[in-house]
């Protein structure tokens, strides 16, 4: 190619030879009005649409309304979520990708999806197997807006099927398998770590899935270590898991009682971890056994699932973990009744939302997370490494086309 100085002169004819000539800036002037009358055109052309959300699709499972049993319901905001769910998501198959059967299974692959799905980890397995009956699930990732990566990493590591060296290395290799998550720089696949731990369970994952989203229960913080992997712009909080046999999907193990029959308001699940707020907590049960309380939450950064849809002050008490003593006791004693009554029942209406139930559910926590992974849907995808030209072919830095990328791909 030439440079500009040796590209050849445009020649203009004109009918009156006293016309000024056309300059630079005449040019610059005359593609300015081109582009202002084109968009302009586009824009009359094809109005804004005045209807309503409901006239727009009349399949109540994708629009963006969540319906409670009780006739109440809540709605995600149309800005930046649309009016009804679109999406297409390819999960990818254990055997399609080297390392993806060691992450699911175990080195030696005896660990089952049912050993895992139970307990705090098991959101692990229930999104994978909801996203694999989907109606937005997709085999065809050439049309896939996010791609899904399946690991029971955290199980996989507990039951000794991989050791953290192990667990690292192998997500490298998968990654490595990826065109798609090469493409994008990993913008457009997500991962589930459904523990304390978070992302660091894949050691690496500040230099290889730091753009991509991150699905966790616990954003807050990170067991052991210094920072979190969670990012509240990009990563989703996801509802814990909860088991099948507390929620209306399973058989009842206990019906709750009447506010005014119980003995006991507040229930403690998990390790004291040498951390200050819950020794105190413990301290306070051992000085204090008749005390009643309600459940009120100490984590003085902790991010809250749906927090766009669900207003927290309803359902809950959040109290500064540096002031747990007699004053929260204090506090907790003074609450009226019927004030704790009217919480409770918030909180029943929205509880749908932490089950992980199929999509014929009107309500559910896998309806919750599509919305939210639609609101991370972009239409175009690059990374540092993803280069396009004028006929807008996909290629690499060395000028390879998408189609033609063959793993093991380097990764950053």
């Amino acid at each position: 190619m030439g440079s500009p100085n040796n590209r050849p002169t445009r020649i203009f004819s004109s009918h009156h030879h006293n016309t000024p000539p056309c300059t630079r800036s005449h040019q610059i002037g005359a593609l300015l009005l081109v582009a202002s009358t084109f968009f302009l055109t586009r824009l009359f052309d094809h109005p804004f649409s005045t209807c309503p959300p409901s006239s727009l699709n009349h399949d109540h499972t994708s629009q963006n309304v969540v319906h409670f049993s009780d006739g109440g319901y809540l709605s995600w905001p149309q800005m930046g979520y649309g009016t009804h769910l679109s999406l297409k998501i390819y999960v990818y198959e254990e055997d399609e990708i080297d390392g993806l059967k060691e992450l699911l299974r175990g080195r030696e692959g005896k660990i089952s999806a049912d050993a895992c799905v139970k307990g705090q980890w098991g959101t692990q397995v229930k999104i994978h197997r909801l996203l694999l009956q989907s109606r937005f699930r997709t085999r065809k990732k050439g049309e896939a807006n996010l791609f899904f990566v399946p690991a029971y990493a955290k199980c996989v590591r507990m039951m000794g099927g991989l050791n953290d060296k192990e667990i690292n290395h192998t997500y490298v290799k998968a990654l490595s398998q990826m065109p798609y998550f090469r493409r994008s720089g990993g913008r457009d696949h997500i991962f589930v770590f459904p523990s304390g731990a978070g992302a660091h369970l894949f050691r690496s994952w500040a230099t290889y899935i730091n753009r991509s989203i991150i699905l966790s229960p616990e954003g807050d913080r990170t067991d052991k270590k210094d920072t979190s992997s969670f990012n509240t712009w990009k990563d989703i909080i996801i509802p814990g898991n909860v088991e099948d046999g507390m929620t209306k999907r399973g058989a009842a193990m206990a019906q709750p009682l009447p506010l005014s029959k119980r003995k006991y308001l507040a229930n403690y699940l998990g390790r004291a971890q040498g951390k200050v707020g819950r020794l105190k907590l413990i301290e306070l049960a051992k000085q204090y056994p008749d005390k009643e309380c309600v459940p009120v939450i100490l984590s003085d950064q902790a991010e809250f699932p749906f927090q766009n849809v669900i207003d927290y002050t309803q359902i809950s008490i959040k109290w500064p973990s540096t002031r747990i003593g007699l004053e929260l006791l204090e506090y907790l004693e003074s609450i009226p009744d019927e004030d704790v009554e009217r919480m409770i029942a918030a909180g029943r209406q929205v509880r749908c939302l932490w089950v992980y139930a199929p999509e014929l559910e009107l309500c559910s926590a896998m309806q919750g997370i599509m919305w939210e992974l639609q609101r991370k849907v972009r239409q175009f995808h690059q990374s540092a490494e993803t280069f396009w030209l004028h006929n807008r072919t996909i290629v690499n830095r060395n000028m390879v086309e998408f189609s033609s990328w063959k793993p093991p791909m380097p990764l950053p």
